[in-house]
């Protein structure tokens, strides 16, 4: 947590880091600054950015100009903006969850099939299966064992849906510890979920199946078996692409 000490970023040496921007698109243009000064490394996590009055002055825009960028890199993960004596707004780093569903709102906006989104599917989630094996905790292997429990208790009740199979793929993922990966798994759950219900369509009962699967592929990292749990995934994946191959090319 930053100190409420800290002091602003941008005086002294460097009270020539933020310029004045043009009159077009003004907001954006200190946004991109900012994204700027984060990429050079001249502004960092927990540096407290000057005062809106001090904004003002330096970008040469009006106070309702600077809060509207700084609500832009708030959302964006940016910034953490904080009320009181020592409040502001301090530099932050966005969470894997946060970049992840900036990339999900593109894919989900993109015309992807269900079809090509199973395609990404076996070159990805096949190619994290030897990071699963060999990174999964016990505390990973417990957690998975618990979701295969409920989603088996929610076929029993014939409440089991696709969103199920969808969180058990991504919470695989979890268990390589790369926050990259989680990121992209994360990004790519609104496509999953739609190849997923799209190959339901085809066979209505899969769920019982596949989770039958993934008992098993639980069973194989446990095991630290890469081979059988790699076997296992191909044909879960193989599956739904059968299921979603009747699509146009």
């Amino acid at each position: 947590m930053a100190s409420t000490k800290a002091k602003p970023v941008g005086t002294g040496d460097d009270v020539d880091m933020f310029k004045a921007v043009s009159l077009n698109r003004v907001s954006q243009a200190i946004v991109d600054q900012v994204k700027m000064l984060l990429r050079e490394g001249r502004l960092k996590p927990g540096d407290r950015l000057p005062s809106e009055r001090e904004l003002c002055e330096r970008f040469g825009v009006s106070r309702v100009t600077v809060r509207e960028a700084l609500r832009v890199l708030e959302a964006g993960g940016l910034i953490d903006i904080r009320v009181g004596a020592h409040g502001g707004a301090f530099v932050t780093s966005p969470t894997s969850q946060q970049i992840g569903e900036g990339l999900a709102d593109l894919l989900n906006l993109s015309p992807l099939t269900a079809l090509q989104v199973t395609e990404a599917r076996q070159v990805f989630e096949l190619g994290i299966v030897p990071l699963v094996v060999e990174r999964a905790t016990d505390e990973d292997i417990a957690a998975l064992r618990e979701l295969v429990e409920k989603h088996q208790a929610a076929l029993d009740a014939g409440e089991y849906t696709m969103s199920m199979s969808a969180d058990f793929h991504t919470r695989v993922a979890a268990a390589t510890h790369n926050p990259a990966i989680e990121m992209l798994v994360q990004s790519f759950h609104g496509p999953l979920l739609m190849s997923l219900l799209e190959a339901q369509v085809v066979a209505p009962l899969m769920g019982h199946r596949g989770t039958e699967e993934h008992a098993a592929f639980i069973d194989a990292i446990a095991a630290r078996d890469a081979d059988r749990a790699m076997a296992i995934m191909r044909e879960h994946l193989q599956r739904t692409a059968d299921r979603v191959s009747h699509e146009p090319e």
